[in-house]
C-alpha cells in the first residue's frame, strides 16, 4: 500500500488527514499525569495540545495521534485502550510493540521496528493513509522515517530534545560516556535523529536559536528544511488585571517586606539558577537611584524554607542576591517571597500589571521564554535578554525592550524608559495582549502549521537536498582550545576568519575557550568581539566548566576541585604581603582568588614557599605579568582541559591548544598539539621553545592560531610534521 490519489484525502476533500507520532510516555485524553516520570512531561502536553488545535481547524479532516499501547495495572487501564476517541476529528491510536508493561523510552529501541510494522498493518486494515506523518522525538522519527519511505508519505519532524546536546548536559551532571551509552542508548538515538533529518521534508522548531545551537550539529541538517513555528500556550489562565488584585491577602503577603507598597513592581520570576542572571537585575536596580525612587523590585525564585537546605547552586545564587541587596543597602525596596503555589503565578503577573510594573527576564541564555508570553498575556510590558527566544517573542509582539544581560545600565535604562512613559507602557501592554493571541495561541500555531505542511501534502513543494557528508565518527573527534585575551582577541579581521573556519568544521571539531576571566566577564568580551559560542567554556582559570547551548555547569568538576580549599585562610596569609593587591570582587569567584602583582616587589617562588609552610595546597600562576591567580590544587586550565578530554573521550593528541601567557602553560605541555601565539607576553612561555608539539607562531592573535592549525594540518592528518619527519627518518 503506497500513497496515491485514491488514498489522498486532500485530493478528494481538500482537507488533510494527519498522523502524529509520540511513542513514549503516558498519553491519554484527559487528566495527563505530567511529571509522573521523565517520559511524561512537556512533550506529551505539546503533542496533545497540538492535536486538539489541529482537529479544531476547518481544513483538517482527521488527526490520529499514535502512541504505544500499555497493558499494565501499575499505570491503569486508560493506556490499554486501542482507540480513544477525543472528538469526531481526533483520536488516540495505541499500537502494540514490545512487552505489555510500561517501560522507559531508552528500552524501546528494539521494539520500534515492530511498532512501525503494526502501524502499517493498521493503515491496511482501515484502508486509508494519512496525508502527512508528523513525528515527535527520536524514537518516533525512526518509526516515521520507516513508514514515510515504505508508504511514500511526506514526513514532518519535531525533535523536542536532541541527543548531541543532551549528551553534553549528561556529561556536565557527572555521568561518564559509558554511563550515558548504557543508560540512554545515545548512539542509537543520534543515529535515529540523523535518519529522521535525512527523511523529513520539514523540521518544525520553536526558535531560530534551536536551529543554530542544536540542528546544525547534525550531518543531515538542511537549512531549507527548517521552519520556526512557536509552540502554542494555554492562555486561558493568564489575563490582565480586573481591579481588585492590590487588595488581596496574597498581595499583602508578597509585599510585606517593602517599605512603600504603592510603587510599581519590577518582577523577575525564575528558578534560582546562575544562568538566570538575577543578580544583574539587583545590580541594575542598586546602581540606579532613579529606579529605586520609581519602583520596588520583586524576585520570585522558587520556593524555600531554608536556604541551607537548597542545592549548592541555588544556595550560591541566594548568597549572591543577599550580598548584593546588602551592598547597595536596598532593604525595604526588594522583596524575595519564600513561597507561592503554581496556580498563584497568574495572580503574581496580574498584581505586577495592576501596580503599573514591568516583567524582566535578564537570563544569560533563554532558549524560548515562556514567562514572557505569560507576562504579555497578563498585560505586562517586558524587558528581556537579547539572547535566544525573547528576540522572536518581542519581534512578533512588539511589547517590550531587549537588553544586554551583561550590562546593568542596559537593564536600568530599559526599565526607566517604561516606568517614566505611561503612553509607551500602555502601548506595549496592549500590543502584548494582542500579539500573544495572534502568535502564541494554539489556534495561531495551527494556522501557521498548515501553511507549512499543506504544500507538502499537495506535492507543490519538495525539499531539494544539498549534498551531505557523513562523518566517520558518531561524535566530534578533535577539539580546538584557546585563551581569550591576547589570543582570540586582538585583531577582529583575523578573528572573523577563524570564526568562519570553526563554523565550517563544526561537525567534526569541538571549540573551547579557556580563560582566567569569570563567566560574566568572558561572555561580555565574547559578545563584544562577536566570538561564536564555544561548545565548552572553561572560566576562572580552570575552576568552572560550562557546556553549550545553555551554559550548563559541570557540577562533577566543582565537586572534584573542592578539596582542601580554604580561601579565607589564603587571604589571611597574603593580607600584608608586599607587592600584592586583591582584585575587585567582580574578579573573584568561588574557587579563584585574584590579585594584582608587582613582580618587582613580590616573588612568586617565595609566595609558593609561604603557602607550603602554612600547609596550604594550592595552584598559583601569573598571567600577563600582572595578574596572580590562586586556585585549588586540583584546578587549572590544564587540569580542566584533561578532565574534559577524558569525559568526552577525546585523545589529547587530537586537541589543539593556543596560548599566550603563563596561565596557559600547563594546557600546552604534554601530548596536546600546542601553539604559542605571538604577543608581547611570549616571554612567560619562552621556556617551552625546545619542547616537542609546541609551535611558536610568527603571527599574533587569531592569525597566529590559523597559522598553527595549518602547520599541524589539524583538520586532516592532525599531526606534528616534525614527528612525521622523525618517523620517516627512523625507518
Amino acid at each position: 500500500m503506497t500513497a496515491d490519489k485514491s488514498n489522498n484525502s486532500f485530493e478528494t476533500t481538500g482537507k488533510l488527514k494527519l498522523a502524529l507520532f509520540s511513542i513514549h510516555g503516558l498519553i491519554r485524553g484527559n487528566q495527563l499525569e505530567l511529571g509522573r516520570d521523565a517520559d511524561t512531561g512537556g512533550q506529551i502536553l505539546y503533542v496533545l495540545e497540538l492535536a486538539h488545535a489541529l482537529s479544531r481547524h476547518p481544513d483538517i479532516e482527521r488527526v490520529d495521534l499514535f502512541t504505544r499501547r500499555i497493558i499494565d495495572a501499575s499505570v491503569g487501564p486508560d493506556y490499554a485502550r486501542p482507540i480513544e476517541e477525543l472528538s469526531d476529528k481526533l483520536r488516540i491510536v495505541r499500537i502494540t510493540a514490545g512487552p505489555d508493561e510500561y517501560i522507559p523510552k531508552e528500552q524501546l529501541w528494539d521494539h520500534l521496528d515492530g511498532f512501525a510494522d503494526n502501524v502499517d498493518s493498521f493503515f491496511r486494515q482501515i484502508g486509508e493513509l494519512p496525508d502527512i506523518i508528523h513525528t515527535h522525538y527520536a524514537d518516533a522519527g525512526y518509526v516515521g522515517a520507516h513508514l514515510a519511505n515504505l508508504l511514500g508519505i511526506p514526513m514532518v519532524h519535531t525533535g523536542h530534545s536532541l541527543g548531541r546536546v543532551k549528551r553534553s548536559r549528561l556529561l556536565a551532571s557527572g555521568l561518564t560516556t559509558q554511563d550515558i551509552e548504557e543508560r540512554y542508548n545515545m548512539s542509537r538515538r543520534i543515529e535515529a535523529e540523523e535518519t529522521a533529518l535525512a527523511t523529513a521534508e520539514r523540521v518544525i522548531t520553536s526558535t531560530y536559536q534551536e536551529i543554530s545551537e542544536q540542528y546544525e550539529l547534525y550531518d543531515h541538517y538542511q537549512p531549507d528544511q527548517m521552519r520556526v513555528v512557536p509552540p502554542g500556550t494555554d492562555l486561558k489562565q493568564f489575563m490582565p488585571p480586573v481591579g481588585d488584585e492590590l487588595n488581596s491577602d496574597f498581595y499583602a503577603e508578597m509585599v510585606r517586606h517593602l517599605s512603600q507598597h504603592d510603587k510599581p513592581i519590577i518582577l523577575a520570576l525564575s528558578r534560582p539558577d546562575k544562568r538566570k542572571n538575577i543578580v544583574a537585575l539587583i545590580d541594575a536596580y542598586g546602581q540606579s537611584p532613579a529606579l529605586q525612587s520609581l519602583a520596588n523590585l520583586m524576585i520570585v525564585a522558587g520556593n524555600r524554607d531554608d536556604i541551607d537546605d537548597l542545592d549548592s547552586g541555588a544556595q550560591e545564587v541566594f548568597h549572591e542576591l543577599l550580598v548584593a541587596i546588602d551592598r547597595y543597602d536596598i532593604y525595604g525596596k526588594v522583596a524575595l517571597p519564600k513561597h507561592h503555589q503554581r496556580d498563584q503565578v497568574p495572580l503574581i503577573y496580574c498584581i505586577t500589571a495592576a501596580s503599573g510594573g514591568v516583567f524582566v527576564n535578564p537570563a544569560l541564555t533563554e532558549p524560548f521564554g515562556l514567562t514572557l508570553i505569560e507576562a504579555a498575556a497578563s498585560g505586562l510590558p517586558v524587558v528581556a535578554t537579547e539572547d535566544g527566544g525573547p528576540r522572536d517573542i518581542i519581534g512578533n509582539c512588539h511589547n517590550g525592550i531587549l537588553i544586554d544581560p551583561l550590562e546593568p545600565d542596559s537593564i536600568s535604562d530599559a526599565l526607566l524608559q517604561l516606568l517614566t512613559d505611561q503612553t509607551l507602557w500602555q502601548q506595549y501592554a496592549s500590543k502584548g495582549l494582542t500579539g500573544v493571541r495572534e502568535h502564541y495561541s494554539w489556534d495561531a500555531h495551527a494556522n501557521v502549521y498548515l501553511q507549512v505542511v499543506t504544500p507538502i501534502a499537495q506535492h507543490a513543494e519538495q525539499l531539494v537536498r544539498k549534498p551531505v557528508q557523513r562523518r566517520t565518527e558518531l561524535y566530534r573527534d578533535r577539539a580546538i582550545v584557546s585563551d581569550l585575551d591576547q589570543n582570540l582577541v586582538g585583531n577582529n579581521q583575523s578573528l572573523q576568519k577563524l570564526v568562519n573556519v570553526l563554523r565550517q568544521h563544526r561537525n567534526s571539531t569541538l571549540f573551547s575557550i579557556a580563560t582566567g576571566r569569570r563567566l560574566d566577564s568572558a561572555l561580555k568580551l565574547m559578545k563584544k568581539h562577536a566570538i561564536t559560542e564555544p561548545d565548552i567554556l572553561i572560566t576562572s582559570g580552570g575552576t568552572e566548566i560550562y557546556y553549550a547551548p545553555k551554559l550548563t555547569a559541570d557540577v562533577s568538576w566543582a565537586r572534584h576541585i573542592d578539596y582542601q580549599w580554604s580561601p579565607q585562610t589564603i587571604k589571611l596569609i597574603l593580607n600584608d604581603y608586599p607587592g600584592l593587591k586583591l582584585q575587585p570582587k567582580i574578579e573573584q569567584s568561588r574557587f579563584k582568588l585574584s590579585y594584582y602583582i608587582d613582580p618587582e616587589i613580590a616573588d612568586l617562588d617565595d609566595i609558593k614557599r609561604l603557602f607550603h609552610q602554612e600547609e596550604q595546597s594550592v595552584h598559583v600562576h601569573i598571567a600577563f605579568g600582572q595578574y596572580l591567580d590562586i586556585l585549588p590544587l586540583r584546578a587549572s586550565k590544564g587540569m580542566a582541559l584533561r578532565y574534559v578530554a577524558d569525559r568526552w573521550r577525546l585523545p589529547l593528541e587530537r586537541i589543539f591548544v593556543a596560548g599566550g601567557s603563563g596561565a596557559d602553560e600547563d594546557m600546552m605541555r604534554g601530548n596536546t598539539l600546542a601553539a604559542v601565539v605571538a604577543n608581547r607576553h611570549n616571554e612567560e612561555l619562552s621556556q617551552l621553545t625546545d619542547i616537542e608539539r609546541i609551535y611558536f607562531s610568527r603571527r599574533p592573535y587569531a592569525e597566529g592560531i590559523l597559522e598553527a592549525l595549518a602547520y599541524y594540518d589539524f583538520f586532516d592528518s592532525c599531526k606534528d610534521p616534525d614527528e612525521t619527519k622523525q618517523s620517516h627518518a627512523s625507518r
